[in-house]
Parts: structure tokens; sequence; C-alpha cells
């Protein structure tokens, strides 16, 4: 584990990284996983680097696999783990000791913006890692449960938008190393992250523009995340007169 005062002196070297590697873990994701893979090509023809696409199939039996294009690295485990699939897919780089490196993931029911990899490169110089929002492809759910949630999620935490999504983060491969990579939690394996990065001392950039867009879907893969959250919300919205305990959450 890295201690704060390391952390504070690492030197981001000012050309920017030479390298980029972007993890995408999979469970079950035949349908969604091309529009992801698709975005992040086009987020990739834009970088100043070349990027190295990793998608980790973890426990897939609906033939994920079939739909993963030539230009993406695959990575078979049965860890049925959302952290131990994103980290298996930075150590099958093998470049996650080289300083020189930017690690990006996200999720396969997402897709990345064009600027993706360029607008958080443009922190390299004076940040060690950034922290995305995301946007909701709303189709699923109601206009109450779309209204209750970006109604919360708009609300400010002190000066940053305070929300922690592993599908639009960035860090420096070196940082990552150092505070010991993603753990294998089955849930809030990001926000466990970002909380090591910042009790170590990063220098982490909170990005509002640069977001994501991911699904609304009625039928989650991580028990108990943004899914499940948004079902939740649907549910309390449901109740007339009683408003939704989750209209704080993240």
């Amino acid at each position: 584990m890295i201690g704060r005062s390391r952390v504070e002196h690492l030197i981001s070297q000012p050309h920017g990284p030479d390298a980029i590697v972007t993890v995408v873990p999979v469970h079950n994701e035949r349908e969604l996983l091309p529009r992801c893979l698709d975005s992040i090509t086009r987020a990739a023809e834009l970088a100043p680097v070349p990027v190295t696409t990793i998608v980790v199939l973890d426990s897939c039996t609906d033939g994920s696999e079939e739909v993963v294009g030539d230009g993406a690295r695959l990575v078979r485990v049965d860890h049925r783990n959302v952290g131990a699939a994103r980290a298996a897919g930075f150590a099958a780089s093998g470049l996650d000791e080289i300083g020189n490196v930017w690690f990006a993931t996200t999720d396969a029911d997402t897709t990345v913006p064009r600027t993706w990899f360029t607008d958080q490169l443009a922190y390299w110089a004076d940040h060690d890692a950034v922290v995305g929002t995301v946007r909701v492809a709303w189709s699923a759910h109601s206009a109450r449960t779309r209204r209750r949630h970006d109604a919360a999620y708009a609300r400010r935490r002190g000066t940053t938008h305070g929300h922690v999504h592993g599908a639009n983060l960035g860090l420096r491969a070196d940082v990552y190393r150092q505070v010991g990579g993603f753990r294998p939690l089955a849930l809030a394996e990001d926000v466990d992250l970002v909380d090591r990065l910042r009790a170590a001392g990063a220098r982490i950039a909170w990005d509002e523009e640069n977001a994501v867009t991911t699904s609304d879907r009625r039928t989650p893969r991580a028990r108990g995340g943004f899914g499940d959250h948004l079902a939740a919300i649907e549910r309390a919205a449901g109740r007339d007169g009683h408003p939704s305990v989750l209209e704080d959450a993240s």
C-alpha cells in the first residue's frame, strides 16, 4: 500500500503517457457489448497514443465472446466478481508496473464519448486519476423515476460531483499499482479504489463533462449495483405519498 507522501511526489511526465489500456468486465453481455466496444474504438481513433482494449469474460454463458471483434484482447475468468474481473484485465496488460501508462475502465452496458480518452488525458500533467459521471439512456423506467434520479444525481457534495462509477474511471498505472489496484469486491469495487486513492493523497480530477452513457435495464448484472439502485427508485416512485429514501444516493 502506498503512503500519502509517495503519491504526492509521483512525477507526471509532461509529454503524456505512451499507451492506454482500457478494461471492460463482462458477464453475459452479448446484446449490449458490441455498442460499448464500438464506442471505445471510436474514442481510440482520437487518442494520441495506442489503446489496448481488454475484455474480461467473467463466467459468461451467453456467447458474449462471439461479439468481440479482432480489435480487443480476451481474458477469461470464472470469478463472478466485478472487482476481480477488472483487476484481471489490468494484470493481463502486463503494464501495471509502468508509470507512463494510463488505465481506464468502463462497463459493458455503457458507451463512452468519442473524446473519452483525450478528455481524460487532459488531466495527465497534474492529476493521478479522473472520476467521471454517467448519463442514463432512459427507456425501461418511468418518467417519475427519471426525475427522481436526475434530481438526486445533480446534487453536489462540496466542490466535487461526488459520484464514483467503474463505468467512467481512469488513472495512472503506477498509482493504480501502488494503492493495490481493484480488490475482489462484488460491489462498490470502484468506490473502494477511489477511497484508497484519496487516503493516499492522489490527485483526483472530478470531471462532470466527460460523461459516459449507461443503460437503465431492468435486469442488472451486479446485485446491489446501479441497476438495482434504479429499480429501488422505481419502486419508491410507485408508492404515492412516500418520497424515495434513495434520492440522496450516489
